[in-house]
């Protein structure tokens, strides 16, 4: 009725020609900070479902800078890594990083509904027929979905978005009326079985708080917002929100209560507006039953004061008495955004109810006399940081699970509802900060994380300036990919005899080493960096296994489908990512081995002579740096292992482990033997990407911005016959600084001896990856510790050999590193001066891509503000007017090199599209 009133009154005034000075920001109903429920739901209004958003993001996901674009079977990427971390399960840099418009406590200022009585749906029917005329454009360019099946797929993706809380609650509802019925436990994973456990005396105790709530017993700041949506949702969000928090949370086992608050809080929001959309739509479908059945609808008193107010809404818009107008549209409103204290003290309200009710039963002790006693499955405590260089020390407060439910989490973390799956049907075209991409869950162009100014940036700029950037996305997203099963195999079934090949973490934990029975101190203290260091490897090896068991669920859930879609989004310096954020082409080598294009094309000449390159290229060690005609050779002389690796993968030689990235390696190595082995390899349909690989793409745009012919040469930028490697030429001057430095006395230079450990230790796999971030500011501290890592995947151990030889290898790379790339350095530090200056006036810097995308860089002083809850008082974090001068001068350099480099990238997806 609303939508009506607001609708009738606008196309009232704007027949006058009233101009009103408000922006288009909110919707009429309230239903986001942004206007993305609004936009969306106006294209489907038809299906009768309701937008199921998910979470918004808070931090990045992992940092791999790759692309794609497809001509024929040449998947592009781009080499440099300027993150090793990646994000692991639902952790908070993956799990909510996919859709992130604002933080979850950055609050818009005047919120209000008649922002958009100015022009609430005026356009709707146009951008209807312009998404109508561009989907069937989209169907005519691939035919292989056709008009009923797409109508079918859109049905099961509305369903996928929509639905997701709605049918775990259901799942766990009908279990527990199995078990009342049968009077039998079902066989269920663990960490099912245990959530099935939770959720009956969660729910009711939600239930008797929201009873206090109505009955006026209950006042709390949480109260209005806690009984808009039934029990037994909300504490199937709670418990699946926590865990996924306590699983990869970033501290092993744990989760920091702000955090965790304010993301669960985000949820129940999220869930609030679809519920309530959900409501309102059957009611209409009630209403429109009973009438076609003669049922008498409203009374006529009531219609008569809908009659009454739209005549006072239409009124008031022709006087200009916006104010007015606004104070009507709040008083029907009951889905205006929350702020972040009603976030956060939702959040700890359900998470201290949870904590209440939440219990695990150990296993039973066969010595001792009794059962032993249920013990909680989450505890609340608090932890102390301290910080060198400051007085004082830093409390905040954790949610720390106990050891059997983190176990049971990274073998079950499949169970875990996964939010932004991949698409079944094309993306929604681009067409503004907020509109686009997925069909009803929040999506935004760009993950500003908390940056008013970057997305006021982003938002000011014309349609036009950023079309370029939108239709880079859009031919990224368009792009179909499908599960290659025969690699999916492979992968299970290494998985499920513990893993511990080909790059696959184990499933069993390190040992502990024992205390030695000794008060020697040296002993002790050597015991100690151990027990360190095993304990910090159980915990990557605890986040890796939650990430592949995520990665697994994924591909098993989209295995049979014939093909699926990532929708693209960027982060503010325009580099592209998958919105999806676990089984993506970006990812690690599984990744990308479980991944195909869904549509294949004849290999023909040029196509097998890539496959065969393609070989070389996966199996690294050397062989990739040969030329074309050698990598070629390399492939075509072992072709007999090469088809041992189809037909018997683990059980014949296993050649295809001794290459650099196994799985892409296996798939190729399968896709050839079958092209091989066919009447006609040249028409065999290959459906495997071929990746061109950049030479180290930063030092490719320093040598180009300095017209540096050395640097060019030593990246790529002219041709040879062989390409060149910088990595190989970096090893061979730190290997000769090196080799100079061990001839030295000890006594007066003490790193001599350090040189002599390190001379057999230096190549290209130990400089490449600090050779490879040095263009986006890499420390010293930072290239210490990836030398660090690669030291000790060769066996140095010892804490303190391995620190004192990565400072010193560090250091001497470095040197390298500015002797061989002299004119890059200068301008990374021309480009520093630059920006000191600009950040000395309190001013970001910004500079504008060229494709036309507004780049501001974000980092601000953060102030804090305390929200007192339930639960205990959380600190929230805020941006202050104050810029941080020296991250303004340091980031600067290597920001705009990455917005540079993504511009190319963009560039080149546009232009592989139109050859395609």
């Amino acid at each position: 009725m609303w939508r009506n009133v607001a609708k009738q009154a606008t196309l009232k005034s704007q027949s006058k020609s009233i101009n009103f000075p408000f922006p288009r920001t909110y919707s009429l109903l309230g239903a986001s900070k942004e206007p993305i429920f609004f936009e969306k739901l106006k294209f489907h209004a038809l299906n009768n479902t309701s937008p199921r958003p998910s979470f918004r993001a808070i931090g990045e996901i992992s940092t791999h800078e790759d692309f794609m674009g497809k001509p024929s079977f040449i998947f592009l990427r781009n080499s440099d890594s300027t993150n090793g971390n990646r994000c692991a399960g639902f952790c908070p840099r993956g799990y909510v990083s996919v859709a992130e418009a604002v933080s979850s406590t950055d609050v818009e200022d005047n919120v209000s509904g008649a922002d958009e009585v100015q022009d609430l749906l005026p356009e709707m029917r146009k951008e209807e027929e312009k998404e109508e005329h561009f989907r069937r454009r989209r169907l005519h360019a691939n035919p292989g979905i056709g008009s009923r099946k797409h109508r079918v797929l859109r049905r099961r993706q509305v369903k996928i978005e929509a639905e997701a809380w709605e049918l775990a609650t259901k799942e766990y509802k009908d279990l527990l009326k199995d078990m009342c019925e049968h009077k039998l436990a079902p066989n269920l994973p663990y960490m099912k079985s245990l959530f099935l456990g939770w959720f009956e005396p969660f729910t009711d105790e939600i239930a008797k708080e929201q009873e206090l709530i109505r009955t006026g017993k209950s006042r709390q700041g949480y109260a209005p917002y806690f009984d808009l949506l039934p029990a037994d949702k909300m504490s199937v969000i709670a418990m699946h929100q926590l865990a996924a928090m306590v699983m990869t949370g970033g501290e092993h086992g744990c989760a920091r209560v702000v955090t965790a608050a304010c993301m669960i809080g985000d949820a129940i929001e999220q869930e609030i507006r679809i519920h309530n959309i959900l409501e309102k739509t059957r009611k209409k479908k009630e209403k429109a039953n009973d009438s076609k059945n003669g049922v008498e609808g409203e009374s006529p008193a009531v219609m008569k004061e809908q009659e009454n107010l739209r005549k006072k809404v239409t009124d008031l818009i022709k006087k200009q008495k916006l104010p007015a107008v606004r104070k009507i549209v709040k008083a029907k409103d009951d889905s205006k955004p929350w702020n972040a204290d009603a976030r956060a003290k939702v959040g700890s309200r359900l998470i201290e109810l949870l904590l209440q009710t939440a219990y695990i039963q150990p296993p039973c002790d066969q010595l001792a006399d009794s059962p032993s006693e249920p013990r909680p499955a989450f505890v609340h405590a608090f932890r102390t940081v301290s910080y060198e260089n400051k007085k004082g020390a830093k409390k905040y407060g954790v949610i720390q699970c106990d050891p059997l439910v983190l176990k049971g989490l990274e073998k079950t973390a499949r169970h875990m509802v996964i939010p932004y799956m991949p698409m079944l049907v094309p993306p929604l075209r681009w067409r503004g900060y907020d509109k686009g991409a997925h069909l009803f869950l929040p999506s935004y162009v760009m993950r500003i994380h908390g940056a008013k100014q970057q997305r006021e940036a982003v938002k000011r700029a014309p349609r036009k300036q950023l079309q370029a950037v939108f239709e880079a996305l859009d031919t990224l997203g368009n792009t179909r990919w499908r599960v290659n099963k025969r690699v999916l195999s492979v992968v299970d079934r290494i998985w499920s005899n513990g893993g511990c090949l080909a790059d696959l973490v184990d499933h069993s934990d390190v040992p502990l080493p024992e205390k030695p029975e000794t008060e020697d101190e040296a002993l002790l203290k050597k015991w100690k960096w151990k027990l360190r260091g095993v304990k910090k490897d159980n915990r990557e090896r605890h986040a890796q296994r939650c990430d592949i068991e995520l990665k697994l669920a994924v591909a098993r859930k989209m295995k049979d489908e014939e093909g699926f879609y990532y929708p693209h989004n960027i982060d503010f310096r325009g580099r592209a990512y998958p919105m999806h954020p676990y089984l993506n082409h970006l990812g690690s080598d599984l990744c990308r081995g479980i991944l195909e294009f869904a549509e294949g094309r004849p290999l023909g000449k040029s196509g097998l002579r890539w496959l065969k390159i393609h070989i070389a290229n996966l199996f690294a060690g050397g062989v990739d740096k040969l030329s074309y005609e050698g990598r070629i050779a390399f492939t075509e002389n072992h072709l007999d292992d090469i088809f041992d690796c189809t037909d018997k993968p683990l059980d014949g030689k296993r050649w295809w482990l001794h290459a650099e990235d196994p799985f892409q390696f296996l798939a190729v190595c399968i896709n050839l033997t079958e092209a091989l082995r066919s009447s006609s390899p040249e028409t065999y349909i290959s459906h495997i990407p071929v990746h061109q690989d950049g030479s180290c793409n930063g030092l490719q745009h320093y040598a180009a911005l300095g017209r540096d012919k050395l640097g060019a040469a030593a990246v790529n930028l002219v041709a040879g016959e062989k390409p060149a490697d910088v990595y190989s030429g970096i090893a061979a001057r730190v290997l000769d600084i090196m080799r100079r430095d061990a001839q030295k006395d000890p006594d007066v230079f003490p790193d001599a001896l350090r040189a002599k450990e390190l001379i057999n230790q230096v190549d290209r796999k130990l400089v490449k990856q600090t050779v490879m971030t040095s263009v986006y500011g890499v420390t010293y501290i930072g290239a210490r510790d990836q030398i660090k890592r690669r030291l000790k995947e060769r066996g140095i151990t010892e804490e303190s050999d391995i620190f004192g030889c990565s400072c010193y290898a560090a250091k001497v790379t470095l040197t390298a590193l500015g002797e061989m790339f002299e004119a890059a350095r200068s301008i990374m530090n021309w480009l520093g001066d630059c920006a000191k200056i600009i950040a000395s006036e309190n001013e970001p810097v910004r500079w504008t891509t060229p494709l036309g995308l507004p780049v501001v860089q974000p980092y601000r002083k953060l102030g804090t503000r305390s929200i007192k809850t339930s639960l205990q008082v959380l600190i929230l974090q805020k941006e202050t007017d104050k810029v941080m001068v020296q991250r303004q001068r340091t980031a600067f350099s290597p920001n705009f090199v990455h917005s540079l480099d993504s511009s190319h990238m963009m560039m080149t997806a546009v232009a592989c599209k139109g050859q395609a």
